[in-house]
């Protein structure tokens, strides 16, 4: 099998070893299901050929009450198998969805820059519904259709052996035409999981840029990209419906040329009294259940080959490398001081361009260390090795002695407070966002990060305070307002490191004098690293990395580098001119 299909095995040990006992009760109620179905083919041949003649209303009487009793066994389990299996695998759908969403909350940032999250979304929730098709009813009626129809073959063959050879001849064509089309429509099935994920990705951008998009009349260009996206996947699906199409007119006239010559050859073994008429109408009958589950196979094959080509791509997303991995990150961290040192330390992104050169830097418990430097420069990618976000790919970065790389993530991101650039915010309340970091923190504690990253400033004017719904991403607020509630989830954390970046960019100038007295709780006693663009919000840091093209290219206190009249000095006074 290719790499890019899914391995049966996989499939075999994840979701149907596991579900055996239910579907082997499955595999039962179909085996009860087509073994009462059965019963009528033979009834009407004792019917026809000897209750009528001997005109036995006894028998008769026998005869239907054995029928009717047949047809209920046959409702009660074809009930039964599909309320059971049915629900079964709605039950295994919503298992691998969490499954499939812990997974991605495992992988690196990285990861999530290089794939749009509607994509990702279309992977959770559409993806895995093929399993369904494994262990509901599909598998199942494959087997006990595949079984009913051995059963029902070795009856024919019984009945009249060349009669059933002439059907066989078409049914094996129509075999062969279905097991091409299969190996055709699988391929279709995987990209049609692609392109709609394309889709969703883009309309899920789409919404999230509406004020954007309408600020610059771009609302015509997103329903060109987006019908496009539509059409593609309108293409795919007349691909897999066409050959689907193909595949059920193909075996009605197969399936039917091969009824007709049955009528043919019946008609002369009746005439000929080689065959009584009980026994045609009973070869009927059991023709009919032999061909059904072939036919039926055919739709639960196209089915099954939707539901591997969508868990191909779960398959290659679950084996995608986790960014803890607890075998190489065996240091877990307790209290840390929050000594951070960088050794050599040198990165570079997927396009092999490196983007940090060999930086070396000590930043002590309790300091603050301020990032400056035109964009691009290499700032932010200092902060996300700090936060372990990304890894270097040469050097080492300690902490508290530690090697970083060699860490339990889980234990060392317990002691940061982050604010990032992006002030992400969940749909909610006020007090949801905070609490964020810490669900179960005292009414206290909450208060206290309020009131330490002055929240409370403008949440006390609001009706309902800190139960406030701000909308989607905090729309609903100012810039400045989801910065300090960003800061106050950050001072809730009590972390050991602070990572602000840019964490007054979105600020007036009333809201940024708050933020600056919030920011000195936050940050006392602290490991700090800032990024700022405003640098008159750094001048009280312990140290000034002044960073350009990946390289630090000045160090030092604020008035020292202003004294050195350096590229700090340009930058400063710049600004000041602004």
């Amino acid at each position: 099998m290719s790499k890019n299909n899914v391995s049966f095995q996989w499939v075999f040990k994840e979701f149907i070893w596991p579900k055996r006992k239910i579907l082997f009760f499955g595999l039962f109620l179909i085996m009860v299901r087509s073994l009462s179905g059965l019963v009528l083919p033979y009834a009407s041949k004792s019917l026809i050929d000897e209750v009528i003649p001997s005109k036995d209303t006894n028998s008769l009487t026998l005869l239907l009450l054995i029928v009717c009793t047949a047809l209920l066994f046959q409702s009660i389990s074809a009930f039964s198998l599909t309320r059971i299996l049915s629900v079964e695998a709605q039950h295994l759908i919503s298992i691998l969805r969490a499954k499939v969403q812990q997974k991605l909350l495992t992988l690196p940032v990285s990861f999530f820059d290089n794939n749009k999250s509607g994509a990702l979304v279309s992977r959770v929730m559409t993806d895995v519904e093929g399993v369904r098709n494994l262990v509901g009813t599909g598998l199942v009626q494959l087997i006990g259709g595949s079984i009913t129809a051995i059963i029902s073959l070795i009856i024919l063959i019984r009945i009249n052996a060349q009669m059933t050879l002439f059907v066989l001849v078409p049914v094996l064509i129509f075999a062969g035409i279905a097991l091409k089309a299969f190996g055709y429509i699988r391929p279709i099935f995987r990209a049609r999981s692609k392109i709609n994920a394309q889709v969703t990705g883009r309309l899920t951008e789409t919404l999230n840029g509406i004020r954007v998009i309408k600020g610059f009349n771009a609302e015509l260009q997103e329903e060109k990209v987006f019908i496009e996206g539509v059409r593609d996947l309108y293409q795919n699906v007349k691909k897999s419906l066409t050959a689907t199409a193909f595949m059920t007119s193909s075996s009605t006239f197969l399936l039917g040329l091969a009824s007709a010559g049955i009528m043919g050859m019946g008609g002369y073994y009746i005439m000929n009294n080689s065959m009584t008429y009980g026994e045609f109408v009973s070869f009927t009958l059991f023709l009919g259940f032999m061909i059904a589950p072939i036919v039926q196979m055919s739709n639960i094959g196209s089915q099954l080959t939707e539901a591997f080509a969508g868990l191909d791509r779960t398959q290659e997303l679950m084996k995608i490398k986790e960014e803890n991995d607890l075998q190489k990150r065996i240091i877990a961290l307790d209290q840390i001081k929050g000594n951070l040192v960088f050794k050599n330390v040198s990165f570079s992104y997927e396009d092999d361009t490196e983007v940090l050169h060999d930086i070396s830097f000590e930043a002590p418990k309790g300091t603050v260390t301020a990032l400056v430097g035109t964009s691009g420069s290499g700032k932010s990618t200092i902060a996300g090795l700090v936060t372990a976000f990304l890894n270097p790919n040469s050097g080492i970065i300690l902490v508290d002695g530690n090697d970083l790389s060699k860490v339990d993530l889980r234990s060392y991101r317990n002691q940061l407070g982050v604010v990032l650039q992006d002030d992400f915010l969940y749909e909610g309340s006020i007090r949801e966002n905070i609490l964020f970091p810490r669900p179960l923190a005292s009414e206290e504690d909450l208060l206290e990060a309020v009131k330490g990253a002055y929240v409370n400033e403008f949440t006390d004017r609001f009706e309902n305070g800190l139960d406030t719904i701000i909308g989607e991403r905090g729309v609903k607020l100012s810039g400045g307002q989801r910065q300090r509630i960003s800061i106050a989830r950050a001072l809730l954390a009590k972390p050991k490191i602070v990572i602000l970046d840019e964490a007054t960019s979105n600020l007036d100038t009333q809201s940024e004098s708050f933020i600056q007295k919030s920011l000195a709780v936050l940050m006392s006693n602290r490991t700090t690293f800032v990024i700022a663009h405003r640098l008159s919000t750094i001048q009280k840091a312990d140290q000034i990395l002044v960073i350009e093209e990946g390289n630090i290219l000045e160090r030092g206190k604020h008035d020292t580098l202003i004294k050195a009249k350096g590229r700090y000095y340009e930058l400063y006074t710049y600004q000041t001119r602004i």
